[in-house]
């Protein structure tokens, strides 16, 4: 009796799937002495392979990671995105970021369909998305827990909305990264070409992170270069944007040595990227050789950093209490040279300085100016409110700074523009009021958007660009080339209170965002933060006074002068843009070759 034959569970080959873009064939071939580990499938015939049987640790994981499916799959993905957290401060591990990145590229090489028909172009970028989103989740979940603290502030109101800060905004966030990775799968080729099509895909969304729906860049991928001082000082030329595609090739590149075939093409895309990242610290050692910055003739600053911490004690019963505390340590004498604020000729106070509306406490302001009678000029954070109709008890509320000398206070403000979208206002507020759902500030409506420039002129000193909190986060996107400018900022002034997170790693990731504006921009900035990190920098970013975390302290300082006008501050992002479209071009003439 003849026997029937038993069906095989061969997968078509590749040119036996015509919707299959991706010769996954091919790249399982490679690996074919190699168990498959999480898929329990046999490996290929010894006939298929195009490599040596010999494989070491690195290879077998990268075939694992390229067929994993399924919940394991989206493990890797997730793991490998929170590995990316530790290349970002405080931590700072610049080498960090190769494992995310690699591991993304292996994750977009197997984004083929494992389903039981054919592989088709929709399937594939429904797996590089799914993949994108895991990898997305477990980046922003591991280096942005710390916004879970601001919800403990005041944890019998907001406690129970955790949840939404510590895994629903990185469940939101994490969608731009699948929208990276399904770009890059469109762009996909076997080869080196891959690595910076999925530069181009994570950059892209990258991007739009910064500037969909209000923009929330924080922890670009870029700040991996851009916390590194040296490797930073590229950033005046390409800025954030380039800093972020330039990471995501060097680090992605050496996926390659362990999926391709021939010792040219494993190695050429390690070796480029490591003479890449060569030149760019070489770039920034020779910017930062350059001898120290010019002081601004006649100009003394004290900054002064409160360390008080939000809850019970910030409150507006305590408002003058906290006022002369302000100003005990703004007098505090720091050295021969300067033994209170009458030898200094501006004092700068941080964000939200004050507990109650500064314009509307005759006392607090009484105080204030009487201090300031030697001569200072007082620069300070403080919500200001203005009337629009007094009969029906209608107001305006703005997070500003307020100038201040021994008249009181001067016409010479700047309003928030960039205002922080649950924490400053809340965006669909009466439906989310219903459920108990309100912004941090307890101002009603909370804060209005201010209008206009953002450049302040302070009395005594040039004109600064104003930045409140985290509006020092947002690089400058399209420059100054086309602007008429009579009286361009000089410095840059950042008021923050980082003190609704503690001692996490989110000040110092604020820090590093807003050094990072001074290099981009050649201006100095100087930062005062109420619990830290408070700092003084030149415009290449090298520090001048700082205060740690968490200390009470006053800093004094000189003014250094501003650099020529960077390539950054001229162009913005076009430069950044340039490279990318570079990228592509390369990408596609890549898939001709083909």
């Amino acid at each position: 009796m003849t026997r029937r034959p038993r069906p095989t569970s061969r997968r078509p080959r590749t040119d036996e799937r015509p919707g299959c873009e991706f010769e996954f064939d091919r790249i399982r071939a490679q690996f074919a002495e190699i168990p498959i580990a999480l898929t329990g499938k046999p490996p290929v015939s010894e006939q298929e392979s195009t490599l040596p049987p010999r494989a070491g640790a690195f290879r077998l994981l990268a075939q694992n990671v390229i067929l994993a499916w399924g919940w394991p799959r989206r493990a890797i993905a997730f793991l490998g995105g929170a590995t990316g957290a530790l290349a970002m401060p405080p931590f700072s591990f610049a080498p960090a970021l190769i494992a995310p990145m690699a591991l993304a590229v292996w994750l977009v090489d197997g984004s083929v369909d494992r389903g039981p028909g054919e592989a088709t172009r929709w399937a594939s970028l429904r797996a590089a998305f799914g993949a994108g989103w895991w990898w997305g989740f477990g980046y922003f979940t591991a280096g942005l827990w710390w916004l879970g603290s601001a919800f403990l502030v005041e944890a019998d109101k907001f406690a129970w909305a955790l949840p939404l800060g510590v895994l629903g905004l990185p469940a939101a966030l994490a969608f731009f990264p699948a929208l990276g990775f399904a770009l890059a799968r469109l762009l996909w080729r076997p080869g080196a070409s891959r690595v910076l099509a999925l530069a181009v895909g994570l950059g892209a969304s990258e991007w739009l992170r910064c500037v969909a729906f209000t923009g929330f860049p924080w922890n670009e991928l870029g700040m991996a270069l851009g916390q590194n001082l040296a490797l930073a000082q590229i950033a005046s030329i390409v800025g954030l944007h380039g800093l972020t595609l330039a990471a995501i090739a060097i680090f992605a590149a050496p996926a390659t040595l362990w999926t391709e075939s021939g010792a040219r093409r494993r190695w050429a895309p390690t070796v480029l990227a490591a003479v890449a990242l060569a030149a760019i610290y070489g770039f920034g050692a020779h910017r930062l050789a350059a001898p120290a910055s010019a002081a601004t003739p006649g100009v003394k600053l004290r900054v002064m950093q409160p360390a008080i911490a939000q809850g019970e004690d910030f409150i507006a019963d305590n408002g003058l209490a906290i006022v002369r505390r302000y100003l005990a340590l703004s007098d505090r004498a720091t050295s021969p040279a300067t033994s209170g604020v009458a030898d200094v000729t501006h004092l700068i106070w941080p964000e939200s300085a004050f507990p109650f509306i500064l314009s509307r406490e005759a006392q607090a302001l009484s105080e204030i100016t009487a201090f300031l009678r030697g001569g200072a000029t007082l620069v300070t954070g403080a919500a200001r409110m203005e009337e629009e109709n007094r009969a029906e008890d209608r107001f305006h509320f703005f997070n500003s700074i307020e100038v201040l000398d021994r008249r009181g206070l001067l016409p010479e403000r700047y309003d928030k523009h960039h205002l922080v979208p649950f924490g400053e206002y809340m965006p669909f507020s009466r439906a989310l009021a219903r459920i108990g759902i309100t912004q941090f500030i307890h101002f009603p409506g909370g804060f209005d958007a201010g209008v206009g420039s953002n450049v302040i002129h302070i009395p005594g000193l040039p004109s600064a660009r104003a930045l409140i909190c985290y509006e020092a986060i947002f690089p400058d996107e399209l420059g100054t080339a086309f602007e008429v400018e009579t009286d361009p900022p000089r410095w840059l002034l950042n008021v923050t209170d980082d003190a609704w997170f503690g001692s996490t790693p989110g000040p110092y990731q604020h820090f590093a965002e807003a050094r990072l504006r001074a290099i981009e921009l050649g201006l100095p900035l100087v930062r005062a933060a109420n619990t830290g990190i408070s700092a003084v920098a030149d415009g290449l970013g090298r520090i001048v006074v700082e205060a740690p975390l968490g200390a009470e302290a006053v800093l004094d300082s000189p003014l250094p002068r501003p650099l020529a006008p960077t390539w950054q501050m001229r162009w913005g992002s076009a430069t950044s843009g340039l490279i990318g479209v570079a990228f592509v071009i390369f990408c596609l003439a890549a898939r001709r070759r083909r």
